[in-house]
């Protein structure tokens, strides 16, 4: 998900950068146009527009500068150029100091905003990392990477989801989707992903574990009525998976199909056979999920994504297309493969996308444990070995009791 431990400055862009220097610009300019203009032409536009266009894109002590700096030209010009009508000269002089005060004002406006939206964002960023934590880069042999990117720069919460986790039946993931925005789609959010984690540790198939989130959303839309009848229902992709076994199982419940890519640069969608209603709609009708099965060789990416990717339109009105655009290309990682799909379709909607984008990359390897989990494995097996010959020899020492013969 792109997520960082804390709030990191971000890089202001280029035309904000030159912005800020607006206001310097206008009082030299204003300076060299009263200076190479006749007396009857006078700089006060530009002295008095400075103050105003520094409030909003400098520091209160910045903008107080540059007022200074306003009214120190207007006044050494003024009183040059037009000491015999003291009228005139005292009128624009007032004129740029009750403008100064009033950007004074604008900026302490704005500085008390800009805090409130910076203390607003750390609160829904801070709600982000709380309901979806960034996964490890590697959970059961095998690679992962997440990536959650808002559709608005300063909206960095919504319904999307997903979630990994190592159970004795393999990695087990859902991906999803919930309807609506807002804290009302992050508490479903949190249903949903408590109830996964729940039930993937206890859930022996995936259409149990379907059921089961099925069951909890229904409970909680009881328990508080504006969850289930304001949000209605989720979309969702539950996979599981393991280091060793080639096979991928999935249960798709109205999400877009997730992508495989091939070590050899093909591209398959793991398109559901049987089309299923999201969860949450389980009172328009039930029946068993289906659950099927994918081949997922070693060397393989799963991606999985919500429609913020697929809806995510260019200036003529074309939805992009992963699978089209990123069929034939290598991906050296997980990390990778989700940045360079990130920059595609920011690239492909011109940066105007509207809808918020969940994106999980899993890359099974050769089967072979991570140098840190095998060390492991090799421990808990000398462990279990040990206790094995330990109980074996007790068993010998110990004395053996026989029935008493009468």
């Amino acid at each position: 998900m792109g997520q960082r431990d804390g709030p990191e400055p971000e890089a202001k862009p280029l035309a904000w950068r030159a912005a800020r220097t607006l206001p310097h610009a206008l009082v030299i300019g204003g300076v060299l146009f009263d200076i190479g203009t006749p007396p009857a032409y006078t700089c006060a536009p530009f002295v008095n527009a400075a103050p105003l266009v520094a409030a909003p894109l400098h520091s209160l002590r910045g903008t107080a500068a540059i007022a200074l700096a306003a009214v120190a030209a207007s006044m050494s010009l003024t009183l040059y150029e037009r000491a015999d009508d003291a009228g005139q000269a005292m009128s624009e002089i007032v004129t740029v100091v009750v403008v100064s005060l009033l950007a004074l004002g604008i900026n302490r406006i704005a500085r008390r905003s800009d805090q409130r939206l910076a203390s607003a964002r750390d609160i829904a960023e801070t709600a982000q990392r709380a309901v979806l934590p960034s996964p490890a880069a590697r959970i059961g042999g095998l690679r992962v990477a997440a990536r959650y990117v808002a559709a608005e720069a300063d909206a960095r919460i919504g319904g999307d989801l997903y979630a990994v986790q190592d159970t004795p039946y393999g990695v087990r993931v859902i991906v999803g989707d919930v309807r609506g925005k807002g804290l009302e789609a992050v508490e479903a959010v949190a249903v949903v992903i408590g109830a996964f984690r729940e039930a993937a540790e206890q859930e022996r198939t995936l259409d149990a574990l379907a059921a089961r989130l099925e069951r909890a959303l229904r409970r909680e839309g009881a328990r508080r009525a504006n969850l289930d009848q304001f949000e209605g229902f989720t979309t969702a992709v539950l996979a599981e998976m393991s280091a060793t076994a080639p096979v991928l199982r999935l249960v798709n419940r109205g999400h877009p199909a997730p992508l495989l890519f091939h070590p050899d640069g093909r591209t398959s969608e793991a398109e559901p056979a049987v089309p299923a209603l999201p969860l949450g709609m389980g009172d328009l009708g039930e029946w068993p999920d289906s659950v099927e099965e994918v081949e997922f060789p070693p060397g393989s990416t799963l991606l999985l994504f919500t429609d913020g990717v697929t809806e995510a339109r260019d200036a003529r009105g074309v939805f992009y297309d992963p699978r089209a655009r990123l069929t034939g290309r290598q991906f050296k990682s997980p990390d990778v493969l989700l940045d360079t799909l990130v920059a595609d379709v920011t690239r492909h909607s011109g940066g105007r996308t509207t809808d918020d984008m969940a994106l999980l990359a899993i890359r099974r390897g050769d089967g072979r444990p991570h140098r840190g989990e095998a060390s492991g494995t090799v421990t808990a097996a000398r462990t279990a070995v040990r206790t094995a010959v330990d109980r074996r020899l007790e068993s010998r020492a110990a004395p053996k009791c026989r029935p008493r013969t009468q």
